[in-house]
């Protein structure tokens, strides 16, 4: 029986949770099941149109994108009795169920300690590190939960690794509209898109100094390595480049299944947003999109992406 199961779904006290943390950071390193699939080239192909990265090194060598670590292990639906649960997913059935249900990824780290070559199967192992709080943030008290995950090869050894921390956070409750659980994390290299998408403007980063867009935003051109910028409103229209439908896991604040799209914007640059107004089976590459900007609770609207013609 999990730590899940025996609480009943009840809410725990703070310090509960930081009991529960500590049981989880003593179980050590948990090792999951080997990956369904090994390490493909229609996979790799697939993930290099996506990205746009046009380096053809990866397949003539017969190795992975290094960043491509996660793919080939993430899980898809799981519905049956006893689905396999690493040392995370306890704890954060437990502080959603205390009512901590926003969530926002803060840090993503990744190591990598050599290529993965096609045909190998990996494992992935998860450690969970730490719980910290409750702290006060921007968007409400709640604590920051540390994990680690490393990929290790059929001859046991690690070739990736990777620290993930999210912000569970116990959204305000004063909101008029219910406050949505999913809250982008906004700094001085991201603040001026989330400033122009409050007054319906789609604002691409750009290079004060030679005027090279990009997108998503960042401290330092890639052209000129200029870290003077600067931003053009985009027209609001594209193309759909690719696209996925999520069906499951279940995600905070949104129903399944919902499409998640690569738009490609005359700019040049590609953006990534929901595809909406428009049945899930009648999605397709390649089709018109116009941006349209919805309001998720008082404080956040999204920008996302309908049919031009609707």
């Amino acid at each position: 029986m999990t730590d899940a199961e025996m609480t009943g779904g009840r809410a725990m006290t703070d310090e509960e949770l930081r009991e529960l943390a500590a049981k989880q950071v003593a179980l050590g390193e948990v090792r999951g099941a080997p990956a369904a699939d090994p390490v493909n080239a229609p996979m790799i192909r697939h993930w290099l149109a996506a990205m746009g990265d046009t380096n053809p090194a990866y397949l003539e060598q017969g190795v992975a994108p290094p960043a491509m670590a996660q793919v080939w292990t993430m899980q898809g639906p799981r519905t049956q009795p006893g689905k396999e649960r690493s040392p995370v997913d306890d704890l954060m059935a437990a502080l959603n169920d205390s009512g901590y249900t926003g969530v926002v990824a803060t840090n993503c780290e990744q190591t990598y300690h050599r290529y993965v070559r096609i045909g190998e199967r990996l494992t992935p192992a998860t450690r969970f590190s730490d719980l910290a709080g409750p702290k006060r943030t921007a968007l409400g008290v709640g604590f920051f939960a540390t994990w680690n995950v490393t990929w290790y090869s059929e001859d046991d050894e690690p070739v990736a690794e990777m620290l993930f921390r999210v912000l569970k956070f116990r959204p305000p409750e004063t909101a008029k509209l219910p406050p949505y659980p999913l809250q982008p994390a906004i700094n001085q290299d991201t603040a001026f898109f989330w400033e122009g998408v409050k007054r319906g403007e789609l604002r691409i980063q750009s290079c004060a100094d030679c005027g090279e867009l990009r997108h998503p935003p960042g401290p330092l051109c890639p052209h000129c390595r200029s870290a003077n910028r600067a931003h053009t409103v985009a027209s609001g229209t594209g193309t759909l480049y690719s696209y996925v439908v999520h069906h499951h896991p279940p995600v905070p604040g949104r129903e399944t299944p919902f499409v998640v799209g690569v738009v490609e914007l005359p700019e040049g640059v590609r953006v990534v947003g929901n595809v909406v107004d428009c049945p899930v089976e009648e999605v397709e590459i390649g089709m018109p999109l116009r941006v349209t900007y919805r309001a998720m609770d008082d404080r956040l609207v999204l920008p996302m992406w309908a049919p031009e013609a609707s």
